[in-house]
């Protein structure tokens, strides 16, 4: 069984263990670390703030793809050989197709399956001394090559005594350390961040950094992933369309989980699934209708779905006539969906879960007003966001996107988005948004289910099985309003909104003619070319005093270096600051 990705988590960490964080680090790592990030940041700093400044925008916007994909292959080589933290930050990058660069994601890609194994000699110690005992007097077969290795922790076949097939997954030796060194470095670097005033308004990074802590402070601890796992198992325990392994609890320990073999086809391998006789499309709605259960039932959800971690298993021809009879579709053989590596896992308050349902309702009924309130609830609007062109930019991306499959989404035209970006570039600048820190695991898991309900059905129409659950919802806690609370509560809430904006109606015009008569009216008007040329001039001003700082800034900076003994890089100082200052002459002589 391929693990894939090694993670776990549960409710609350150990204090001792986070305690111990701080203690002790490994200071060659440490400094090794911080030399790549003051590397990669003074390179931001120069081309994204300071030549963006004095050349422009559009001379940044030319070289910026090849610097990410640079700084994406810098890092993804750090990452491989180091390891730990570093993997599993490259990995979550690669997994935000939502939100991240192409440049980062397409290179970062590949660190799912690239990771080193460590060798056997070196985790063997590790199992004996958890189990206390040899392998040999635990496990009938033991495969010493990993099949799987990832950033925690590696997993090796092998098969009991008793018969059973098995997947046994082992600590790297020595990754407390590891992970206390690197969250170290992080933890430096998350404040440098935050400096940066468009990070600074949207997140509250150090605060997530320590939610990502805790949860790899606690995925050092695997009984809490066979907890997880056992508690899966549970929740389809009546589902005959999802596996779940089974645990074997007394080889279980914090740095030993061993699991039932479920190894079957990857998700991701359309071939074998055709051969199998298997129904992608089938395959791709099971997926996203378990995780709309999981999310919306239980509030407790597989936070790391990426294609190792899932199978598709075809059921054989005598257990398909056995369990589904003459249910069985014509054309398609059944099969299961098998989840294994629960150590990521995703927990939903009944706060936030209110808001997801809202938001599933909105868009299942195309209603933007109703996103908007659903966004107030979860807390990711801030509280200066115009929310009139929200719901505009919403509404209109709602009708322009609403029922295309995944591949019409992605051959949407190039110019379609640009005009889109154009007639609401205020609220592009703005970004009146913010993540909030329940959302890390839930945003990667969608990101990553988006990735390969595409690559099992490229015209896989995801808006369907959205709007059929969002109607059932209404359906349900419409029939249910009498007893249920929940579903009596929508229905009020509805009936309030309704009766809010018809008493409110009267007030709105009361405020409009108050502020008629005091003369206190915001009227917008759209720029006539003279006062555009104007603004333009007045922009140029003040951006002439930054460049005066920066050259002079600039200036001194490389007379300090010729006075200290170094006069190449004195030099080099000069002739930077006379070539930036020449091309800003020829680039405002051309604008004006």
């Amino acid at each position: 069984m391929a693990f894939g990705t090694s993670t776990t988590t549960s409710s609350t960490p150990t204090m001792d263990r986070i305690g111990a964080g701080s203690a002790s680090i490994n200071l060659a790592r440490f400094v090794y670390s911080m030399a790549f990030f003051i590397r990669e940041i003074l390179g931001i700093l120069l081309f994204e703030i300071i030549l963006k400044r004095i050349l422009g925008e559009a001379w940044a916007a030319r070289g910026r793809s090849n610097r990410l994909r640079i700084f994406a292959r810098r890092f993804r080589s750090l990452a491989v050989r180091m390891g730990g933290v570093m993997i599993k930050l490259g990995q979550f990058i690669s997994a935000r197709i939502d939100v991240m660069p192409p440049e980062l994601t397409e290179e970062l890609g590949s660190l799912q399956d690239e990771i080193p194994a460590e060798r056997f000699d070196k985790m063997r110690p590790i199992i004996e001394q958890e189990l206390g005992a040899p392998a040999e007097q635990i496990f009938e077969e033991f495969d010493q090559d990993a099949r799987a290795a990832a950033s925690l922790g590696q997993v090796y076949m092998g098969r009991l005594q008793t018969g059973e097939r098995v997947a046994i997954k082992i600590q790297r030796p020595r990754i407390e350390r590891i992970v206390r060194t690197d969250l170290a470095t992080l933890r430096i670097v998350s404040r440098w961040i935050m400096l940066w005033g468009l990070i600074r308004r949207r997140a509250d990074v150090p605060a997530l950094l320590e939610e990502f802590a805790r949860t790899l402070w606690e995925e050092l601890d695997y009984v809490s992933e066979a907890n997880n796992a056992e508690r899966f198992k549970k929740m389809f325990a009546d589902n005959l369309g999802v596996y779940v392994p089974e645990v074997y609890r007394q080889y279980c320990t914090e740095r030993v989980l061993v699991l039932e073999d479920v190894t079957s086809i990857k998700i991701t391998d359309t071939q074998a699934l055709d051969a199998a006789g298997i129904n992608r499309r089938e395959a791709a709605r099971r997926l996203m209708d378990v995780y709309l259960y999981m999310i919306f039932e239980h509030g407790f959800f597989h936070a790391d779905p990426h294609p190792g971690n899932l199978f598709i298993y075809p059921l054989p021809e005598e257990a398909t006539e056995r369990m589904f009879g003459d249910r069985r579709r014509s054309g398609s053989r059944p099969f299961y969906v098998v989840f294994i590596d629960f150590g990521m896992v995703g927990y939903i308050s009944d706060r936030v879960k209110e808001g997801l349902r809202e938001i599933l309702i909105a868009t299942g009924t195309r209603d933007a007003k109703r996103t908007i309130r659903a966004y107030q609830m979860l807390g990711v609007l801030l509280p200066s966001a115009d929310l009139q062109r929200i719901e505009a930019a919403q509404a209109e991306a709602m009708d322009y996107t609403w029922g295309k499959t995944s591949q019409e989404l992605a051959e949407m035209p190039m110019s379609d988005m640009e005009e889109f970006a154009q007639k609401y570039r205020d609220l592009m600048f703005d970004m009146p948004f913010q993540i909030p820190q329940d959302f890390i695991y839930l945003g990667r898991a969608i990101g990553i289910l988006q990735g390969i309900t595409h690559s099992l059905d490229p015209d896989f129409n995801a808006w369907m099985p959205i709007a059929e659950y969002a109607q059932g919802l209404l359906t349900r806690e419409g029939r249910n309003g009498g007893n249920n609370r929940r579903g009596g509560g929508l229905i009020l809430r509805e009936g309030a909104s309704l009766a809010q904006s018809a008493i409110g109606l009267p007030k709105q015009l009361e405020n409009i003619s108050n502020k008629l008569a005091s003369g206190n009216v915001e009227v917008q008007v759209r720029t006539s070319g003279q006062l555009r040329s104007e603004m333009r001039r007045l922009e140029y001003a003040a951006n002439g005093i930054n460049r005066a700082v920066i050259f002079g800034s600039l200036l001194v900076a490389s007379t300090l270096f010729v006075t200290s003994g170094f006069v190449a890089v004195g030099i080099g100082g000069y002739v930077v600051t006379a070539g930036a200052y020449a091309a800003f002459v020829f680039r405002r002589r051309r604008e004006y």
